[in-house]
């Protein structure tokens, strides 16, 4: 059961709350509406349960607030808005992702998808999907982990006739087995149709909490359903007398050979029928637009073609299978990163560019041959590497780090120390994928263009190849955590830009010249252990002593500590 008490929004300036003092309960086994014309307040009533808007009032599911459960997920499934993701991630995809990050096995996203009828699609685009489709497709969102409750956002906005009464049999199947359905529509003849308990604001205010047959009756007009062969003609005849009488009645010509007659009788109807000898073939008193459905359940239909679209089958109950894990962030990350093709794009980027760069360089013959494989000329910043490097872990927390389960439209994951764990260690390895890969590419060019001199690999390698690596992943990580605490890929790129561009020299500027080596300088001496070979310990203080490497070390820690800090901040 869900209970709503006391939801109000914060007002904007001098205006009045949008939302004011809401209380309702929205019972379990049970379809409750929540009708209310467009400006009412009903998307706001459902960011104020879900904790997502700022306002006071309190929402407990089955007697707990939201910030108190353990796994939200499996408690609420909520429909806001579009479906959040890259518009090049498949259907499928998407619901993978979501899958992992909810601790549920992965078939669970097949299952939901042939549920809401979108089986067919799983390998469709997100850019490709209809506007009745991305309305499926967050309603399998919903689904994914079996929730106890949906809070959805007028689910059947978009979607045809046949498809409105799918996701109503469905809700209904989800209410059957003991699940809360709360959803919010602007059609009343919708909410008295479909829901066992009608909630109605009206400019924020909370007008009617009714049950259905009460609603149905008191708020929605009464009408008599007329069907006959010469229903035009019964229509003329009707109206004529009731303006000789001087009695308001309203006649509707609905498809086919049917009339809705508003403002009359089924006996005076019917008198008017027989006088006229008009055949009548259905006479029957109805609450508003009860629509095919209840034609059906009241009348036998022409052929069963008709009584399926009326009524489509109910889907096979979803079943629940126990998860090890509430979530498994490191596997939700490798399929958020690998899912779409913008990785690939910047690698490939990064690659050309490097290539370019790396040539141009061993043309000039201005570079130190211990820099050319990394394509890295003193007049940048930063090598290709390093900047593709940081732009991929700043799309960690870029355009997809919507809440992955919990579903609002335009909220963000928490801030998790396990989540950020998985996407330090997934940007890590992508950045020294893109190291290697750079530096292969690279000396193969000079080998291919200039012969191998320009090719041949310094005896001393490890260590500036240590140096290189731990830049590349640096950036990376720095991008990482720069866009996790401001929320913006923005934010990440510039993070990494800054080090050596804004750091490096404020870091010269106060602790001297002498104290750093040029910013590029990756093959200065190091001290060597006492068996010749160097001591590992000096390889890594030679490493950190670097303009770069000291400024990125610095940053990153910095970082780390706001992250953790905006942590503990938001569990407080």
């Amino acid at each position: 059961m869900i209970q709503a008490i006391g939801l109000t929004s914060i007002p904007l300036k001098d205006l009045p709350p949008a939302v004011g003092d809401v209380s309702f309960e929205a019972r379990a086994g049970r379809v409750t509406a929540l009708l209310g014309a467009s400006g009412a307040g009903k998307t706001t009533v459902l960011g104020l349960m879900l904790e997502r808007r700022p306002g006071r009032g309190v929402t407990c599911f089955r007697g707990r607030p939201l910030h108190r459960v353990a796994r939200p997920w499996q408690e609420v499934g909520v429909l806001l808005g579009d479906v959040p993701g890259h518009p090049a991630r498949t259907v499928r995809g998407v619901l993978r992702m979501m899958s992992a990050a909810a601790g549920v096995p992965v078939r669970r996203a097949d299952e939901v998808l042939e549920a809401v009828g979108l089986g067919a699609l799983r390998d469709a685009r997100l850019s490709t999907l209809t506007r009745g489709e991305d309305r499926r497709l967050g309603l399998a969102r919903a689904l994914l982990a079996d929730p106890h409750a949906l809070l959805l956002d007028d689910p059947t906005r978009g979607l045809s006739t046949r498809e409105g009464h799918q996701v109503h049999a469905l809700l209904r199947a989800h209410a059957a087995r003991g699940g809360t359905v709360l959803f919010t529509t602007r059609d009343p003849e919708e909410a008295a149709r479909t829901a066992d308990h009608v909630v109605t604001l009206d400019n924020g205010r909370l007008a009617a909490d009714q049950e259905a047959a009460d609603f149905a009756r008191t708020r929605l007009r009464p009408r008599v359903s007329v069907h006959s062969p010469h229903a035009t003609r019964l229509g003329t005849l009707l109206t004529k007398e009731a303006r000789a009488m001087r009695r308001s009645l309203e006649v509707v010509h609905e498809d086919g050979n049917r009339l809705s007659v508003y403002g009359s009788t089924c006996a005076d109807i019917g008198e008017t029928a027989f006088r006229n000898g008009i055949l009548v073939h259905q006479l029957a008193d109805e609450t508003g637009d009860m629509g095919p459905r209840a034609l059906a359940e009241t009348a036998a239909p022409s052929c069963p073609d008709e009584a399926a679209e009326a009524l489509p089958p109910l889907p096979p109950p979803l079943r629940v299978r126990p998860a090890h894990a509430p979530s498994r962030p490191l596997r939700y990350e490798v399929r958020r990163a690998i899912g779409t093709p913008t990785g690939y794009g910047i690698a490939a980027a990064v690659l050309v560019l490097s290539v370019l760069v790396c040539l141009l360089l061993a043309r000039s013959r201005h570079t130190a041959q211990d820099l050319l494989p990394a394509a890295w000329p003193r007049e940048l910043p930063l090598p290709p590497a390093a900047l593709g490097a940081g732009l991929l872990g700043a799309h960690a927390f870029g355009d997809e780090f919507r809440h992955p389960v919990l579903t609002g439209s335009r909220d963000t994951v928490p801030r998790s120390v396990g989540l950020l764990a998985a996407k330090l260690l997934v940007a890590g390895v992508a950045a020294l994928t893109l190291a290697l890969l750079t530096v292969g590419c690279d000396l193969g060019t000079l080998a291919l263009f200039h012969g191998p001199d320009l090719a041949e690999i310094p005896a001393d390698w490890p260590s500036p190849g240590a140096s290189w690596l731990g830049l590349v992943v640096g950036c990376a990580w720095a991008g990482v955590l720069a866009a996790g605490v401001f929320r913006s890929t923005s934010a990440g790129l510039a993070a990494v830009l800054a080090v050596p561009v804004l750091i490096v020299p404020l870091a010269q500027n106060a602790l001297g010249e002498r104290a750093f080596r040029g910013a590029t300088d990756l093959s200065a001496s190091a001290p060597r252990g006492s068996f010749g070979g160097e001591s590992r310990l000096a390889a890594v203080a030679r490493v950190t002593a670097q303009p770069v490497g000291g400024a990125l070390a610095l940053s990153i820690t910095v970082l780390l500590c706001a992250y953790l800090l905006a942590t503990l901040r938001s569990r407080a």
